[in-house]
């Protein structure tokens, strides 16, 4: 028993991605769905970008909180997340440049780049009809969780527990886009 109890407390950041995936079940009409996960899909990788150029992993869970609320107030204020986050994305980008950071090789580069993948992926997603966009941001969706399971195994970027949390919840959310939608 208390092994089984070690092994979970060792497991808390799947324990909360399966947590935080069941609180978004359901929710809305397909279209409300693939657009609000569309634009979540925006902000996953830039969480990546700002942790790697702020050069300090053990601030990922603050930019999750930050991204979370600042989504939040978006959508209370009834302001589309795109109109935010498309600028905060290209000055985070902008950001890493600045001394060409994003040109020399290393994490910064890799995630710049995949900033421009995964922003490219969503933005595509919610630009075509949501049936077909459901697919694409689903796509993003698993693949994001790739990236986070990679950084997981490398221990690069952003802390381990939030590696862990993001993969599982990103593949969650991919299933529940193609199964439940």
């Amino acid at each position: 028993m208390s092994r089984a109890i070690h092994t979970l407390g060792r497991r808390w950041p799947t324990l909360l991605a399966l947590a935080s995936a069941a609180l978004t079940l359901g929710g809305g009409d397909r279209a409300g769905q693939v657009a609000g996960l569309g634009e979540i899909l925006l902000i996953l990788p830039l969480l990546y970008l700002v942790v790697a150029r702020a050069g300090r992993r053990r601030l990922s869970w603050i930019v999750l909180v930050a991204s979370f609320l600042l989504t939040t107030g978006l959508r209370l204020a009834e302001v589309p997340a795109t109109a935010v986050i498309v600028p905060i994305a290209l000055g985070a980008l902008i950001w890493s440049a600045i001394g060409g950071h994003a040109l020399r090789p290393g994490a910064i580069r890799i995630q710049a780049l995949g900033m421009l993948a995964f922003g490219a992926l969503a933005l595509l997603g919610l630009a075509v009809d949501p049936d077909l966009g459901r697919y694409l941001v689903a796509a993003g969706w698993l693949l994001h969780g790739i990236w986070d399971f990679v950084h997981l195994k490398l221990d690069k970027v952003v802390v381990r527990s939030y590696a862990e949390w993001c993969g599982v919840f990103d593949v969650l959310i991919a299933v529940q886009l193609v199964v439940l939608g």
